[in-house]
């Protein structure tokens, strides 16, 4: 079923001007938030579009981590103590004050629309046919869709979320069965999302972590790992490029990669930090699932309304952090181990499974 790697096209591969090779990692940020919604197309699940190739040579670490990228980061760093600082003042007090109004009706409604999304997500997968979990991975098994259909019908009650949540994880274990453990990776939001649903089901906690908790650290996981596979094979993202020539921004393709990359890693990382960063995080990512379905179509809708649910649920969620926690000189030391701990997951894994080198 895969395929191979599709070929760079001729106006990725030539010079940039050294003004831009000086210039570029800074002025790519306000225009890269602003058309973040295809960054995130383009990089979280660029499988779903794009001819690629898992066991592929990724670029080594030696190139992703250059001067630009260390650049990036530490402007990601800034911003995200930033948001952690004003967190601890009257103003962040304030802006908490105003989303806990605001998404009221959200909050007192999200375990209803959770239900109903994973519901007519399995309805929809089934009706295509032929999909475990995801358009890439495909399936022939009659059982898989049995299986869907079951977990649609699970929604109808809270005393059968646990069994559809069991369902979910059976498909999990089958798409891993097919496409192995490194494929899956991509995608722990669907454990996050049963073990949410499972949790809800039971009125229980998962070792004191609430169901909620257990969502947003899969959806976290999810992204942060989504933007080192922007790193590893900015060459899969080229059709793209070609198909929309205004997201490159100017800039080449493997630079707004990178950079784009980093947008995506910080905001994944915010979702694990403390309430104002993390909804603060969520709002954005959201915004850019939900307008991605314009340019992307049904495939990109349907394939993200379960991380779109996780994201609302974050946005919604009111719960307050002991101060502690609010320590704004732990965010760099957190930021950089999961950097380095993603990283060296992603490539030594790779390297022991496929026999790819690192550097």
């Amino acid at each position: 079923m895969l395929s191979g790697v599709s070929p760079a096209p001729a106006w990725a591969i030539g010079p940039v001007a050294n003004h831009r090779k000086r210039t570029w990692f800074v002025a790519a940020i306000p225009p890269l938030l602003a058309n973040a919604v295809l960054a995130v197309s383009a990089s979280a699940h660029v499988k779903w579009f794009c001819a690629y190739n898992v066991a592929g040579q990724p670029v080594g670490i030696e190139t992703v981590v250059c001067r630009n990228f260390e650049m990036l980061n530490g402007l990601s760093i800034l911003a995200l103590m930033t948001g952690g600082v004003l967190e601890g003042t009257p103003v962040g007090t304030a802006a908490l004050a105003v989303l806990n109004r605001a998404t009221g009706w959200l909050r007192d409604h999200i375990e209803i629309i959770a239900r109903a999304a994973c519901a007519a997500f399995f309805i929809a997968v089934w009706a295509i046919g032929g999909i475990l979990l995801t358009p890439e991975l495909r399936t022939h098994s009659n059982l898989v869709g049995a299986i869907q259909l079951g977990i649609a019908v699970g929604m109808l009650s809270r005393r059968t979320m646990p069994l559809s949540a069991l369902g979910i994880y059976v498909l999990y274990g089958i798409a891993i069965r097919q496409y192995g453990a490194f494929h899956l990776a991509d995608y722990p939001v669907f454990l996050g999302f049963a073990t949410y649903l499972g949790l809800t089901g039971a009125e229980a906690t998962l070792l004191g972590a609430r169901p909620i908790d257990v969502l947003r650290w899969s959806a976290g996981i999810t992204l942060m790992w989504a933007s080192i596979e922007k790193w590893a094979y900015p060459e899969w993202s080229y059709p793209l490029f070609a198909a929309h020539p205004t997201m490159s921004l100017g800039f080449t393709p493997d630079s707004y990669m990178r950079a784009a990359g980093v947008v995506e890693f910080a905001l994944a990382f915010s979702l694990v930090w403390t309430p104002l960063v993390r909804r603060t995080g969520a709002i954005i990512l959201a915004a850019m699932f939900v307008s991605a379905c314009f340019p992307f179509g049904k495939i990109d809708m349907i394939g993200h309304s379960l991380i779109v649910v996780a994201l609302f649920a974050i946005i919604a969620d009111d719960a307050a952090v002991p101060t502690h926690w609010r320590r704004c000189w732990l965010i760099p030391f957190a930021y950089s181990s999961s950097l380095i701990l993603f990283l060296g997951v992603y490539y030594f894994a790779h390297m022991a499974l496929y026999g790819t080198t690192i550097l």
